[in-house]
């Protein structure tokens, strides 16, 4: 992968005995996407991979060694390295592109048009299903103004510290998600003694400004379950007719903010699916767009690719800061950030979540590191961003949506079926094999790469198919009914 890797992937499943490259035979059997020696490594020597370090040996490794969690400890001390903010940040051309969305009165434009059911606590979700279900996909096959009526719960909202992270989590994803460019009209569905009061999130006079139609519900008033939701049903038969007739509008790209994710990755997912979505990255940021990585704990062992591209210092302080909170977050749960891979990474050929985590980067394209913000926390700058969040892929994508992602790119190596809502999702294959095992989940296969295709010429595919999808093409977890089991705001703190 560079020239001084003292590590190669092997492309193909490799027997002991075979000759793999000039001066290199295999002396263990190693699987497709694993690395195997190249040059001799002695003990506490840095494993090399893209010109970054991944790890160090445990042992003496020879030339022709499977090189993999046997012989490789994460435990390199401290990998931060500080750089020169912006020194390695590509320059920015702007380009002309457009898609075909629902312009709001927030000034935002939606990929989608939802009528939502939000519930503030756990006690309100048997209720907001029971609303939803009222109304499946089937109803609207003849009514292209409207995408479905969809119930987001979640297992929290009561039994929580006031003033606290887990509150404010939870108070900005629900306000969040009430405001997305992605809702036409949103019902909030409440008990009506919990923790998370309707009226600390549900602003009716900020969803008007936003153009947002927004109504309210708590099933102790109304008198019980059965009354709330034939309330219920009632309000949202009066919401979706008062969507009939409306029309996309071909739009600039740079109404689109796009959360990246990666899960189930393997060791292809660096070297494929991740650097390809980082070239689209780079387009829609040229064309004046928006993108959002996020997954803190998993860009640890990489943070200074992102350091080198902050657009300032305070932008580069910020980022470290979270890093901080997280390496102190995780020691006071006693684990640690290099717990990572998971055994399904591993599987897949990644060692170390400092390997981890350069390909996760790649992702992001190479444009400046424009702002960092916190989790669900309303993402008010264009370009290349950062959203702190947990590597945990619903809960992360959660937040990036609450954030105002109206579009999500999710790269996989292993097959991950996660699909989103109400921003459709993407699901970028790394390798052959699975994108043809699982065809009807992945939507792009990035897998050419390996056979000589330029990863420019793929990045301008998938932002092609970026457009397509926000211009109401359907994606394949769309198709499968995927979104609303998962949504998962980040649950922190003392339950009482």
């Amino acid at each position: 992968m560079n020239a001084a890797d003292n590590v190669a992937l092997c492309l193909e499943d490799v027997a002991a005995g075979d000759v793999v490259d000039e001066g290199v035979q295999a002396q263990d059997d190693v699987p497709s996407g694993h690395k195997i020696a190249v040059s001799p490594i002695a003990t506490g020597q840095a494993i090399l991979k893209y010109g970054q370090i991944i790890g160090v040996a445990t042992s003496d490794i020879a030339v022709g060694r499977h090189v993999h969690v046997h012989n490789v400890s994460a435990r390199t001390g401290d990998v931060r390295r500080r750089v020169d903010p912006g020194q390695n940040a590509a320059s920015l051309h702007s380009r002309a592109a457009t898609f075909q969305g629902y312009p709001r009165a927030s000034g935002r434009v939606g990929t989608r048009n939802y009528i939502g059911i939000l519930t503030s606590v756990n006690c309100s979700a048997t209720v907001a299903r029971a609303i939803a279900e009222a109304f499946p996909a089937a109803a609207f096959e003849d009514n292209p103004s409207v995408d479905g009526v969809v119930a987001f719960t979640h297992t929290t909202g009561c039994g929580m510290t006031p003033d606290s992270d887990g509150t404010d989590n939870l108070r900005r994803t629900l306000e969040g998600y009430l405001h997305h460019p992605n809702f036409a009209a949103v019902l909030v569905v409440g008990l009506g003694c919990e923790m998370m009061q309707l009226s600390g999130f549900a602003d009716e006079e900020k969803a008007k400004r936003n153009g947002v139609e927004l109504r309210t519900l708590t099933i102790q008033d109304e008198g019980g379950t059965r009354k709330s939701v034939e309330a219920g049903r009632a309000i949202v038969r009066d919401l979706v007719q008062g969507q009939s007739g409306l029309a996309r509008q071909e739009v600039s790209a740079e109404h689109l903010t796009l959360g990246l994710q990666c899960g189930g990755s393997d060791g292809w997912s660096g070297v494929t699916a991740n650097p390809a979505l980082g070239r689209a990255v780079d387009l829609l940021v040229q064309s004046g767009g928006t993108a959002i990585l996020s997954e803190t704990p998993e860009i640890f062992g990489a943070e200074q690719l992102l350091f080198a591209r902050a657009k300032s210092e305070a932008i580069r302080d910020a980022l470290e800061a979270r890093l901080d909170w997280w390496a102190e977050y995780m020691a006071r749960n006693n684990a640690e950030l290099n717990n990572n891979p998971s055994p399904g990474n591993i599987a897949g050929g990644l060692t170390t979540i400092l390997e981890k985590s350069l390909g996760a980067v790649a992702k992001s394209g190479s444009m400046s590191l424009r702002g960092v913000f916190r989790y669900a926390e309303n993402i008010d700058q264009t370009g290349f961003v950062f959203m702190d969040s947990p590597g945990y892929d619903p809960c992360s994508a959660t937040g990036q949506m609450a954030a105002g992602a109206n579009m999500l790119a999710f790269t996989t190596g292993r097959g991950s079926v996660f699909g989103s809502k109400p921003a459709p999702c993407i699901k970028l294959a790394s390798n052959k094999a699975m994108a043809r095992r699982m065809d009807e989940d992945m939507d792009f296969d990035c897998s050419p790469v390996l056979e000589g295709a330029s990863l420019d010429d793929l990045g301008e595919q998938i932002f092609d198919l970026i457009l397509r999808t926000a211009s109401g093409e359907e994606s394949k977890s769309e198709k499968l009914g995927f979104g609303d089991l998962e949504f998962v705001p980040w649950q922190m703190g003392a339950v009482v």
